[in-house]
């Protein structure tokens, strides 16, 4: 850099200033509602209710972050994928890896009421570094280093109680509305101690706070399937989500990823007025604009996994100056600062050594010491802890809360919120209801056109017959179909908000189930109601009501198995292409195929795991005893002369039904059972 360059003209105009956005704490009066925008001068002043403790440990209402010597190393097998060969190979062998240092002896502070942001180019190490500091370092990462609260050690549950991080993909139920998502969030989230009304009250000062008044009662919406909020409501929605429980210490990653500049601004905005009122805000940002780093309090450059720099604006255009490289006039300085940092291609050396010369006259700064200092006092801090001398002040607090519960809220009201939570995503849906019973009403008059008015003759057997098979295989691959993409499409927000501490997940779990257990229950009694009769079956009114109860129970057992399907596959389009195959051979077993009696002894399994046979055999029965005469129409052919003849010629008994009640009632509890057992392995998969 020359001489010329080092400029002192203001890098940011004017105009930035009175888009600034001020925070009045103080009790709003009668005229003006609490949390509207008030203009004054140049200033938007957002009123902004006094903090309140919504569960922060031990009262804790300000917390200064620090972190020493954090490294990171990744690491990567050289035979990753050939598990077989892995087997064979002696075990030194198996043990070496390659790694990659991905941080190199971080050290750094977040004081109270500043927005820290941590910058740098892409592979600098930011999204590692925020990974380290929350306690989130993925499987292939290795992370050590010492993190501090207020000086005292800091353990991933003392962080989790006491900080929120907002991720960098905004995952939420499509079809709820913001104030819904707020309302559920309130349940789930705020100490179980804390009256409804109360939650409810925070919930509007939230939403007042981060200006979502306007769309509170606008669906989220689904992207390519249903139209919602825009991208920057979104991301405040997620910053309110955060804030509900009022924590001291927020992480955000890339909170402005993917929005456009005035959103950008918008964003940053809010969480440079969380940080004035006394909060701490660390986020990472990739390339920001010259508006919102003049927002930044204070700066942590990364360059190739080591501190750049960490400081405020001005001492970062002091700190480059000094090193002859000041930021020209009229120039964004986090463009300058990124670009003299990044690794350019072909110049791998020249880059090393500009990397070297920063950190290193950074480490020997006033600054650079300033922070290495208070890094060893966190660090004798966790030895003189670990050592016996002392105890956190908030470890007591935090062990009482892992003895008693994990969860915030209790088991019952962890059930009320997301079963309410599921219900309103259920009867909200467009698709879900409408279409579905459109389908059901359609298949059935279909079938019972077809088979519309048969007799009881030696064709009506054969008919019925393959009229109540296709009451069995509409009633398992509509209801499979529709409960195949439950569990694995949410599967993403259920492992981010158990993870979070939010809900178990047998509540989960049994929320869901319980919440389309109506649809799933009216179906089979519209189906049954409009084919039955049209078809000509046992017109015997118990005769209804019993194939009425067991459309139900099929329906039941087939979407148990949809349930075990979803829960068990990574996406919608695995969990479709699986289904099918595997319903393929229970069907073959249900005894219209494939006789019963004929089935190959090493393949008997397969038969007593099938709901078609259970269910084929029940619905069979139902019709065809007390059927004493059969018309026999034709000569020279076999007739059977009543309904026990056509049981015994597909090896049916009718002392068989209750067992096949039974049974279907034994694979319902089973298929649930182990669905929810594969959600649980999915869950442990994806901590």
């Amino acid at each position: 850099m020359t001489a010329g360059a080092e400029e002192h003209e203001p890098l940011i105009s004017s105009s930035v200033e009175n888009q600034r956005v001020t925070y009045n704490n103080s009790p709003q009066d009668g005229s003006t509602p609490s949390g509207s925008p008030r203009a004054s001068g140049g200033e938007v002043t957002l009123a902004i209710p006094q903090s309140r403790n919504y569960g922060a440990i031990g009262g804790t209402e300000k917390v200064t972050y620090t972190w020493a010597d954090v490294n990171a190393f990744a690491t990567e097998s050289r035979s990753r994928n050939r598990k077989f060969w892995k087997f064979w190979r002696s075990s030194s062998e198996r043990m070496f890896q390659q790694r990659k240092q991905l941080l190199r002896n971080v050290n750094g502070a977040a004081y109270p009421g500043e927005l820290l942001a941590i910058m740098g180019s892409s592979g600098a190490g930011k999204t590692t570094l925020l990974n380290a500091l929350t306690f989130r370092t993925p499987s292939g990462v290795v992370s050590s280093g010492t993190r501090a609260l207020n000086g005292q050690p800091a353990t991933p549950e003392a962080l989790t109680a006491l900080s929120a991080y907002v991720q960098q993909q905004d995952l939420f139920i499509g079809t709820l509305t913001v104030r819904e998502h707020l309302i559920f969030q309130a349940l789930v989230r705020m100490d179980r101690h804390i009256p409804y009304a109360q939650r409810m009250r925070r919930v509007q000062e939230v939403i007042q706070e981060l200006a979502l008044s306007k769309c509170q009662n606008t669906v989220i919406g689904i992207p390519g399937r249903l139209k919602g909020i825009s991208g920057g409501e979104m991301k405040r929605l997620s910053f309110a989500s955060e804030v509900l429980t009022d924590p001291p210490l927020m992480f955000c990653d890339e909170p402005t990823s993917g929005l456009d500049s005035f959103m950008a601004q918008n964003v940053i905005q809010v969480l440079s007025g969380l940080a004035k009122k006394g909060k701490t805000v660390v986020c990472t940002i990739h390339q920001p604009s010259s508006e919102l780093y003049a927002m930044f309090d204070k700066l942590l450059i990364m360059a190739d996994g080591r501190v750049a720099f960490l400081g405020s604006p001005d001492q970062a255009s002091e700190f480059f100056k000094e090193l002859g490289a000041a930021c020209p006039a009229n120039y964004n300085p986090a463009d300058h600062y990124i670009q003299l940092l990044a690794g350019v291609p072909g110049r791998e050396d020249t880059t090393k050594h500009t990397i070297d010369t920063v950190c290193t006259a950074f480490a020997k700064s006033e600054i650079g010491c300033k922070i290495a200092s208070e890094a060893e006092n966190a660090l004798f801090q966790e030895r003189k802890i670990s050592g016996g001398w002392a105890e956190a002040p908030w470890s007591n607090v935090v062990a009482l809360r892992a003895r008693r519960s994990p969860y915030k809220a209790s088991w019952c009201a962890q059930f009320r919120a997301v079963l309410w939570r599921s219900w309103l995503s259920v009867t909200k849906e467009p698709m879900l209801i409408k279409v579905r019973f459109l389908q059901t009403i359609m298949v059935s008059i279909l079938i019972g056109v077809i088979y519309f008015g048969q007799h009881l003759d030696q064709d009506g057997v054969m008919n019925i017959n393959g009229a109540i098979f296709m009451f069995l295989t509409n009633m398992t691959f509509q209801n499979i179909f529709a409960v195949i993409n439950v569990f694995c499409s949410e599967l993403p927000i259920f492992i981010r908000e158990h993870h979070s501490g939010m809900y178990r997940a047998d509540v989960y779990f049994l929320s869901k189930t319980l919440a389309e257990a109506p649809v799933f229950a009216t179906i089979p009694l519209v189906f049954t109601t409009i084919a039955y009769f049209m078809i000509g079956l046992n017109p015997a009114p118990e005769r209804f009501f019993i194939a009425s109860g067991l459309a139900a129970l099929i329906t039941n057992v087939a979407t148990s198995f949809g349930y075990l399907i979803s829960c068990a596959s990574s996406s919608v389009s695995m969990a479709a292409s699986v289904g099918p195959p595997v319903i393929i051979p229970f069907m073959l077993f249900g005894g219209f195929f494939l006789n019963s009696g004929s089935v190959p002894p090493y393949l008997s399994w397969i038969s007593y795991l099938s709901w078609f046979r259970y269910g084929n055999e029940a619905l069979l029965i139902n019709q065809w005893v007390g059927i004493d005469s059969i018309d026999c129409t034709r000569e020279n052919y076999t007739c059977p002369a009543s309904g026990q003849v056509v049981l015994q010629t597909l090896s049916f008994s009718e002392k068989d039904f209750t067992m096949d009640v039974v049974n279907m009632v034994l694979l319902f509890i089973g298929f649930r059972f182990f669905a929810y057992l594969a959600l649980l392995y999915r869950t442990r998969r994806g901590k």
